[in-house]
């Protein structure tokens, strides 16, 4: 904290904790690395939805949107307040002010809590939604929105010891400038634990460990592209301003977060080519990709390029040989978060014990170097020390969470729901060709069906349905040609400014029906022998 500093343009002499101490420009990047890393929520809705069955996808899709709005009031309510709040009851272990925040309009911080409170709650909702796709194509969704809601507190706790005034490890000298650890491997611990409760989707391993198929693997890659661009917000975002040295060491951060990508890439793909018999898997390179973000992300402008390209390649070979292993312990995670965000989480802690350097003139580091920079290994032991209280605090927290809301509503769905799919049974959607029909037929027998039965299928037109049994009658009865079928299928009926005949009216028709009207002061049938125009040219 520092004593008389301007806020916005405000002098202020209170103290000023390190989250407000910002100026106009700071704010300005703050702000605007807020609204992009609110992207990667699209980004991980892609990915976990390509991830799963067809069957499963949209409840996927719902699950982050409910981690946003019920995960999003659960932090302002209380989630910001236990990390950053300022109270005279705060303790190395919680902070206890700032509830509902929402700073009078006279208060000289207002801007800077303003653009604090929106860049940490961009953290806090990706930190939350690593977990629902570990917990996917099982959960009752009634079960996960009371999780979501209440998942605020497994992530803000930690996130104060980090990075709160108050926090511990923060004290103690622990180093994670973007959260490898209080945002991955929190979310990653929940997600293991999570997946543990859960236990493996139906019929996961009665075929052996091998990966699912993808529902939609071109969905997968394009939420690793949206992910992959707001990376690099989440980790230049995290020099917190650009004034003074920080647009620097900013720049510095996006180029490292690229070069580990680069690196990540490369080995997930030779990965794949070696292992897989010459074939580009597509979870392997995605979750390799991913890995290597998740590593570069605790030191990201702490390190040099050859650094942060080793740091990448190591966190992609974590991620590629952990998915197998957490399946071979019969820990069923679909989209790989439990080796994404915890595995490479922890290394990603650990990696800057052992290369960071002292980013001089900022104190990031608080002076301390890693290992090989000659910091000796007091640095490397706290990181140690952070993975071990991060992991233990998230899985355990997730636990117990998930344990008393099973007391209420049961955590894992219905047999024969996960067998008809999310999507038909929560939420009134049903596909095509994927099953849901066979499913139906199986369980009609023994289970009330009517209520799904007649659901329409996503992606169609029942009149075209209709029409198209039309036709079929048509055809089987006399050999029309297709332009007077489709005229006899459209009779009638209104087709707005395609309908040629109202638009350009033929005028000896016209005159007479106007004759007729005036005579008869109503309006008659043509006659049969009246000329009309060609026929329109889109039904021929």
């Amino acid at each position: 904290m520092r004593t008389g500093s301007a806020i916005n343009g405000a002098n202020v002499t209170e103290d000023i904790p390190w989250l407000y101490d910002i100026n106009l420009d700071d704010t300005n990047w703050i702000i605007t690395s807020s609204f992009m890393i609110f992207t990667m929520q699209t980004g991980f809705g892609m990915l976990e939805s390509g991830c799963v069955s067809i069957k499963n996808e949209v409840n996927i899709m719902m699950k982050n949107v409910v981690d946003i709005v019920l995960g999003g009031l659960t932090y302002w309510m209380f989630g910001y307040a236990f990390s950053f709040g300022r109270s005279s009851y705060d303790n190395p272990f919680i902070s206890t002010g700032d509830f509902l925040i929402d700073p009078d309009i006279d208060d000289p911080m207002k801007g800077a809590i303003y653009a604090a409170f929106i860049f940490q709650l961009s953290f806090a909702t990706t930190a939350t939604t690593i977990v629902s796709g570990a917990m996917a194509e099982r959960c009752n969704f009634k079960a996960y929105c009371i999780f979501s809601f209440w998942n605020t507190l497994i992530y803000c706790i930690p996130a104060g010891w980090v990075w709160g005034h108050h926090g511990f490890l923060k004290q103690l000298g622990a180093v994670d400038i973007a959260g490898s650890g209080p945002v991955h491997l929190i979310g990653g611990s929940a997600a293991t634990a999570a997946a543990i409760m859960l236990g493996p989707r139906l019929g996961r391993y009665d075929n052996g460990i091998a990966p699912l198929p993808l529902g939609s693997p071109v969905n997968a890659v394009m939420g690793l592209f949206v992910l992959w661009w707001g990376w690099l917000a989440f980790n230049s975002g995290s020099t917190y301003g650009l004034s003074g040295e920080k647009w620097q060491y900013a720049a510095r951060a996006a180029v490292m977060t690229m070069i580990s990508s680069f690196g990540g890439g490369a080995f997930s793909i030779l990965y794949s080519l070696i292992l897989k018999n010459g074939r580009i898997e597509v979870l392997s390179i995605i979750n390799g990709i991913l890995g290597s973000l998740v590593s570069i992300t605790a030191g990201c402008f702490l390190y040099r390029a050859w650094e942060s390209l080793l740091i990448g390649v190591i966190g992609s070979f974590l991620a590629c040989i952990t998915m197998p292993m957490f399946d071979k312990l019969g820990i069923d995670d679909p989209v790989g978060a439990s080796s994404v965000h915890g595995i490479c989480g922890i290394w990603g802690v650990l990696a800057v014990g052992i290369f960071a350097d002292n980013p001089i003139p900022l104190n990031t580091t608080n002076g301390l170097k890693g290992l090989i920079h000659g910091g000796g290994f007091y640095l490397l032991g706290i990181q140690a020390l952070t993975c071990l209280c991060l992991v233990t605090w998230g899985m355990c927290s997730c636990m117990f969470l998930l344990f008393v809301i099973n007391k209420m509503v049961v955590i894992r769905m219905e047999v024969h729901h996960e067998l008809l799919g999310a999507d038909l049974t929560e939420h009134h959607i049903k596909h095509g060709q994927v099953g849901v029909s066979r499913a139906l037929s199986a369980l009609r027998p023994v289970l009330d069906t009517s209520s799904v039965e007649n659901i329409i299928a996503v992606g169609l037109n029942p009149g075209h349905d209709i029409n198209l049994k039309s036709l079929k009658n048509m055809t089987n009865k006399k050999k029309y040609k297709l332009s007077k079928m489709l005229r006899d299928i459209t009779k009638n009926r209104n087709f707005g400014i395609n309908v040629a005949r109202q638009l350009f009216p033929n005028k000896k028709i016209e005159k007479k029906r106007s004759l007729t009207v005036k005579r008869n002061n109503l309006i008659t049938p043509i006659s049969s022998d009246a000329k009309f125009p060609p026929p329109i040219p889109w039904l021929d």
